[in-house]
């Protein structure tokens, strides 16, 4: 197993090299960097000044022979001052690798456009995300476990038929479909005011109890993860009714039941081990799906100052170091988790051996 392990995480570099790469050339490729922005911006108050994290740059006119839109009228040493305080004095390559080296020793930089290091930002952010993922992937496994064992024990029934119907439904509307009906008709859009629209906590959350806080952080947290929870629900619910009906059609399964074990003893001290074995390993994937992607829209919707609204604010203002740095991050974990998902695999049925299979 150590060795399985130790081949992953050495594999994660070349990967994590190949996506930063591609994303790189992505984006350089892309219009409307920061410096566009910025001239943009520039020829928009004519005359004026623009105040960055580095300091004060003047505006001067002058003709331009650089080859950025909007730097008609502009002194190139106010653009050439421009691209060095963004770090494009240097080539593609060199910016390249110096942020490879960065990463290497997890220093993100400093966002473009907020006063703050990516770090700590995605620190100030990452709080809000968790809060989402957690309380959400608690609930679909508390839920879609149980009636998962149910539907299998049951199938074909009409619970198995109307509840398999229900669910599909459920997850064949799109999260945010579901959040703007839900606004609409619990967050004061058009009919009840049930549920504040905005935010994890009310603004005189410090001036509360520690009960009425606690109270307060569900009343915001109920609609949001109503979206996540039934967005996941329906996939693991099916994949719970499966598992354990092929495994109740085993041969270990009659072989008990003929015995005159109970079907209750059949169920929890035969079946459930075996056919919990896919929904545990899961885990670890189902709560990184939900905190880094499925999270994005609501936390948009909802207002929620978490990691997916940081995410899409830096690609709105090609705010590149956010973007870079999350991405790292985000990539980094989601490899870290899948191995943990394989490790659990051999902590759930010990008789599993990678190193076999990949050898």
């Amino acid at each position: 197993m150590l060795t399985y392990t130790l081949r992953r995480l050495a594999l994660m570099v070349p990967t994590l090299f190949g996506i930063l790469l591609i994303n790189f050339l992505i984006i350089q490729a892309a219009p409307g960097g920061p410096v566009d922005r910025t001239l943009a911006h520039l020829q928009g108050i004519g005359g004026s000044s623009v105040m960055s994290s580095q300091g004060d740059i003047a505006v001067s006119s002058s003709t331009s022979g650089h080859g950025y839109r909007g730097s008609q009228g502009l002194d190139p040493e106010l653009i050439a001052a421009i691209e060095k305080q963004y770090g494009f004095d240097q080539p593609p390559a060199q910016r390249f690798w110096k942020m490879l080296n960065d990463f290497a020793r997890f220093d993100l930089g400093n966002s473009f456009y907020r006063d703050t290091s990516v770090m700590d930002l995605i620190k100030e952010k990452l709080p809000v995300s968790l809060s989402l993922g957690l309380w959400s992937t608690l609930l679909i496994y508390l839920i879609a476990v149980p009636l998962g064992i149910r539907k299998a024990r049951y199938p074909g029934s009409r619970f198995d038929v109307w509840t398999s119907g229900m669910i599909i439904v459920a997850y064949a509307i799109p999260g945010f479909l579901l959040a703007l009906l839900l606004i609409i008709l619990f967050a004061g859009g058009s009919y009840w005011q049930w549920f504040p629209m905005q935010g994890l906590v009310s603004e005189n959350f410090t001036s509360l109890s520690p009960w009425q806080q606690a109270l307060d952080y569900a009343h915001h947290m109920v609609l949001p993860t109503i979206c996540l929870t039934l967005g996941g629900l329906a996939t693991l619910t099916l994949f719970t009714r499966n598992s354990f009906l092929e495994e109740l059609q085993k041969q270990y399964v009659l072989t008990a039941r003929a015995k005159g074990a109970s079907e209750q003893r059949v169920l929890f001290g035969h079946v459930f081990r075996n056919a919990m074995l896919i929904l545990i390993a899961g885990l670890p994937a189902t709560l990184f799906g939900i905190l880094f992607t499925g999270a994005f829209l609501i936390e948009i919707l909802f207002n929620l100052d978490g990691l997916g609204l940081l995410s899409y604010e830096s690609v709105i203002n090609r705010d590149y170091p956010v973007i870079f740095g999350t991405l790292f991050l985000f990539t980094l974990m989601g490899m870290l988790l899948r191995l943990l998902g394989d490790l659990c695999y051999r902590w759930v049925d010990p008789r599993i051996h990678f190193e076999q299979v990949t050898s």
